[in-house]
């Protein structure tokens, strides 16, 4: 086994501390103090591969406030990190710095008990930038390191939906052979395949205000026409099997006594093929224009799908078979599923690069403060990269 592998073995305490460090920096996808915190850190700690290093700064992210108005967020600066640019390999390696959890959240710190750390961003995904990272360090040790080039992207708004970063994705997917992106694995190990599509949507709906006790008739109540929105959108799932719905907020109406001239609803779509998210973004419309045939409603629909499905195509099925082969190397039983979460791999599988997008840490319950991680994985998983990068490099395995 070549020596840089054994070299990740020794890294086992240091990279547990490095973790423990860094779930301690609140990166919240809108805690832009703290996102910048964690972004020193990074840069820090990736100086090390010596590569090109520059800061992106991202276009703010536009979403409807309260008052059913676009309004424009600033977001974070994506770090790009780009080693031997001429090489005729060239592998993308990407995963988000930013958390679910907010600086408000109280789940804060990161505890290690035996072989599991909990923490924000443990597994999601501050442990996958320690596996890519580690990985890196590793290639790097080694003399077939010169015959490969490497861009690593790492962004700060995926967990909203990465609109800032999502034509950085699409640039360096069109310059990149192959993409390697480091969610978590499964809780039981396994990669994940196909993933289903993701779009957010808004619907804005007014009406007209009015007294609700002496000029009730005149109102026209923008909470009830929503209601009926939901519903029909709710319809649509058993015309699209396999398809979601979620209504996950909604926002409207103020005093009792007053007829409510404004109501949001906000929704999750989810899919599994990109025939579906034409017929299901025309099943959204037509409902609209349904509910707004209302007298005295207006309806408006903002959003898109921002995460296209990403069927296991033949490229990035054999990328697969390539890590599981590297997986038996390793004396690791590695096998694929299906998953319903997105992640930024959609978005390079639909620019066209063949991607495998879990080669994170093992670990479970993210999204929660419940989140942990096998700290044992960080260091099983970054060995599986960096193996397949040496065969990559060394010829043995060839570009999908």
């Amino acid at each position: 086994m070549d020596e840089s592998l054994h070299w990740i073995d020794t890294q086992s305490a240091s990279l547990a501390q490095k973790l423990v460090e860094w779930s301690n920096i609140n990166s919240g996808s809108r805690n832009l103090v703290g996102l910048a915190r964690m972004l020193a850190a990074l840069e820090a700690e990736f100086a090390t591969l010596g590569g090109q290093m520059r800061r992106a700064a991202l276009p703010p992210l536009e979403e409807i406030d309260s008052g059913g108005n676009v309004a424009r967020a600033p977001l974070g600066e994506a770090l790009v990190i780009r080693k031997r640019v001429d090489a005729p390999i060239r592998v993308l390696l990407s995963i988000h710095y930013d958390t679910v959890f907010a600086a408000t959240d109280a789940f804060q710190r990161a505890v290690i008990e035996n072989d599991i750390c909990r923490g924000p961003g443990v597994v999601d995904a501050k442990g996958g930038i320690l596996v890519m990272l580690t990985a890196l360090r590793a290639l790097e040790r080694s003399p077939l390191a010169a015959r490969i080039g490497w861009d690593v992207l790492l962004n700060p708004d995926e967990e909203i939906g990465s609109p800032g970063s999502a034509g950085l994705l699409r640039e360096f997917a069109g310059k990149s052979h192959l993409g390697l992106v480091f969610e978590p694995a499964m809780p039981d190990g396994s990669l994940v395949g196909a993933r289903k599509g993701s779009g957010t949507f808004t619907a804005v709906v007014r009406g007209r205000s009015a007294h609700a006790g002496r000029d009730f008739a005149s109102g026209r109540s923008a909470i009830l026409a929503l209601a009926d929105l939901i519903t029909r959108f709710d319809a649509i799932q058993g015309h699209l099997p396999g398809t979601i719905m979620n209504c996950g907020k909604i926002e409207g109406g103020g005093a009792t006594n007053i007829v409510p001239d404004l109501a949001i609803g906000r929704f999750n779509v989810r899919i599994n093929t990109p025939d579906q998210q034409q017929a299901i973004t025309d099943a959204l419309e037509n409902a609209v224009r349904e509910s707004a045939k209302r007298d005295g409603i207006t309806i408006h629909l903002h959003g898109g799908f921002a995460s296209p499905p990403k069927p296991l195509d033949p490229r990035s099925a054999k990328l697969m078979e390539h890590i599981i082969a590297t997986g038996e190397e390793l004396d690791l039983s590695l096998r694929h599923v299906a998953s319903g979460g997105t992640c930024d791999g959609n978005k390079l599988a639909a620019a066209g690069l063949a991607v495998v997008d879990s080669l994170g840490p093992v670990g479970g319950e993210l999204h929660s403060d419940r989140e942990y991680v096998r700290l044992s994985s960080v260091v099983e998983r970054a060995k599986l990269t960096a193996l397949l990068l040496l065969n990559l490099a060394g010829g043995k395995m060839q570009v999908p």
